[in-house]
């Protein structure tokens, strides 16, 4: 478990739709989430990252990565990510709309750590986002920085 001394480790969300940004920081707070929320509103705010993390920046608790985003897909940041020595063992938990067959499996190959569709609604994405609070900021061991 998390140490209870250590501050907060971040949450990257990576989202471009506004509302679904609202949405998720509205969940997360109606659960009391206590992990800092990092955005990237599109790809390549998402692999702007890595060289901060290069530099010795903490690396997130875990990423929250939409698929469908402007300027580089998500596939291709979770891509990035994992070719990465420096993000490659961060926790990836693909939050998307697409249900498509190729893009769960093209995510899980590239190695997402989970894939979850977004709920529709706000009482069943608090669920969503309470269980993902559990298991990745409570439950989880993360890689050590």
């Amino acid at each position: 478990m998390n140490d209870p001394l250590s501050p907060a480790r971040s949450i990257l969300l990576v989202e471009d739709n506004p509302a679904d940004l609202d949405l998720t920081r509205r969940a997360f707070t109606r659960s009391r989430l206590v992990n800092p929320l990092l955005v990237a509103r599109d790809g390549q705010e998402a692999l702007d990252f890595v060289p901060r993390w290069e530099a010795g920046e903490p690396l997130p608790l875990v990423v929250l990565l939409d698929l469908k985003l402007p300027r580089v897909h998500g596939l291709e940041v979770l891509r990035q990510y994992r070719e990465n020595p420096v993000s490659r063992g961060v926790p990836v938990v693909v939050l998307t709309t697409s249900s498509e067959d190729a893009d769960i499996d093209t995510a899980y190959q590239l190695g997402a750590n989970s894939y979850i569709l977004k709920p529709v609604g706000f009482d069943k994405f608090i669920q969503v986002a309470g269980q993902i609070e559990l298991y990745w900021c409570a439950l989880n061991v993360p890689p050590r920085n």
